[in-house]
C-alpha cells in the first residue's frame, strides 16, 4: 500500500469555519495555498498538536497522531516532526552548531536516514558552524532552521511561509537548498505559500485553500490546469510542465527542451544534455492560431486541441484549457479572438508561447 497522510478537522473562529479532510501522498512536497486567512497556517498548528480542533484524525504514513473519537492524542513534543516557521527563531546566545544540537536532542531516534554531516553538506552551512545566531543574514538563519528540523529525524516536515520575510535576493539564495531536500528526502513535506512561484517550483501536490474550505487537491500540473476555480486563482494562471534538455545551439544561445507535448527552445542553460529541467508556462503568454505561422518572432509553437473554455471576472477574457499530447496549457485570451477563431471544445489548433518562466 502507497504511503499516505490523512487528515480531518474542523475548526470554528467567529466569522469563519475551517473543515479539511485531505488524503496527501507520503512522501514528496505538497503546497498548501491560498490568500491570507483562508486557513493554511491553522492547518499546519493542528497538524502539530498546537492548536484546538473538532473532530480531529491525523494519520502519518500509518502512524496515528491524532484520532478523537478513539481517543489518542499524541502532544506536539511527541509527534516526530519537523516545524520550520516564517522567522527562524534560533538562540542568538548560542552557536550555530549549538543551536543544531538542540534539534539532535529532539530527535526521537525514529528510522529517518538523517545524520549530522549530511545535512550540513544539503544546507552547506559548514562555514557558518562557529559563528552566533545573531550574526547571520535572514536567508542563512533560514538555513539553520530547517537544519535543525531536519536534525530531529522527522516523519514529516512543515514548512510555514519560509521564504515570506526574506528579500528577493534572499529567496533566490534559499530556494536551491529546497529542491536539494526535494531530491534527496523521502520525507512528506507540507510547504505553506501565497506565491505561485514557489509553489510551481517546489510542489509536486497541490491543495487550494479558500474562505476556510479545500476548493482543490491534486497532482500539481493538473490541478494548476483546471478552469473551473474562483476566479482569485485564475489571475495568475499557468501550468507548470517537466522537460529534458536535449540539445544546445551555441550560434543562438538556445537551449532546447524535450516533453511529451512538443519542443520549447529557452535561453542557453548551464545544464548538462539530459538534464531534468521545470518550466512555468503563463496563461497571459499563450496566443493561438488557426494554422501555425512560419515567419514569427516567436519560437516556441505547439500543436494544441481545445478541451474547455471558462469565463473570468474580466468580461473581455476567457481561459481555454488546451492539451497537447496529454499535457494541459491554458491560454487566456479576448472574448473577440474567441468569436473570431470560433474557439470550441475539439478545435485543433497553434498555441504560440510568448515567455517561459524556467526553475533551473
Amino acid at each position: 500500500m502507497a504511503s499516505q497522510i490523512h487528515i480531518r478537522f474542523e475548526v470554528n473562529y467567529p466569522a469563519l469555519t475551517l473543515a479539511v479532510n485531505l488524503e496527501l501522498p507520503g512522501q514528496g512536497i505538497t503546497a498548501l495555498f491560498g490568500h491570507s486567512g483562508s486557513g493554511k497556517t491553522t492547518c499546519l498548528r493542528v497538524i502539530a498538536g498546537l492548536e484546538k480542533a473538532l473532530n480531529v484524525y491525523l494519520n502519518i504514513n500509518g502512524e496515528i497522531w491524532q484520532d478523537d473519537h478513539a481517543g489518542i492524542f499524541l502532544p506536539t513534543h511527541r509527534r516526530a516532526l519537523g516545524y520550520v516557521f516564517q522567522e527562524a527563531s534560533l538562540f542568538s546566545h548560542l552557536t550555530v552548531r549549538e543551536n543544531l544540537a538542540y534539534g539532535q536532542k529532539r530527535s526521537q531516534n525514529n528510522s529517518a536516514s538523517i545524520n549530522f554531516d549530511q545535512v550540513i553538506e544539503w544546507l552547506d552551512i559548514e562555514p557558518l558552524l562557529q559563528r552566533h545566531a545573531e550574526h547571520l543574514s535572514g536567508g542563512e538563519r533560514q538555513r539553520i532552521a530547517i537544519a535543525r528540523a531536519l536534525l530531529s529525524k522527522p516523519r514529516l516536515l512543515l514548512f510555514d511561509e519560509p521564504l515570506s520575510a526574506l528579500d528577493l535576493k534572499r529567496k533566490a539564495e534559499i530556494l536551491p537548498y529546497l529542491e536539494r531536500l526535494h531530491e534527496h528526502l523521502d520525507i512528506p513535506m507540507l510547504y505553506v505559500s501565497h506565491s505561485p512561484e514557489e509553489v510551481a517550483r517546489l510542489a509536486d501536490h497541490l491543495v487550494l485553500l479558500n474562505a476556510g474550505q479545500v476548493i482543490a487537491s491534486g497532482v500539481l500540473q493538473e490541478t494548476l490546469a483546471r478552469i473551473d476555480l474562483p476566479s482569485a486563482f485564475v489571475d495568475d494562471a499557468g501550468v507548470v510542465i517537466d522537460t529534458v534538455l536535449t540539445h544546445h545551439d551555441d550560434e543562438d544561445c538556445l537551449s532546447r527542451l524535450d516533453f511529451a507535448g512538443g519542443i520549447i527552445y529557452v535561453s542557453r542553460q548551464p545544464k548538462a544534455i539530459g538534464s531534468r529541467l521545470r518550466c512555468r508556462i503563463h496563461a497571459r503568454d499563450v496566443s493561438l492560431n488557426l494554422e501555425p505561422l512560419h515567419n514569427s518572432s516567436i519560437l516556441n509553437t505547439l500543436a494544441v486541441e481545445v478541451v474547455a473554455i471558462a469565463e473570468t471576472d474580466n468580461k473581455a477574457n476567457v481561459l481555454v484549457r488546451l492539451d497537447a499530447y496529454g499535457v494541459p496549457l491554458l491560454a487566456r485570451i479576448t472574448r473577440r479572438s474567441w468569436r473570431k477563431l470560433h474557439i470550441t471544445p475539439g478545435l485543433k489548433l497553434w498555441a504560440q508561447i510568448k515567455a517561459v518562466a524556467l526553475f533551473e
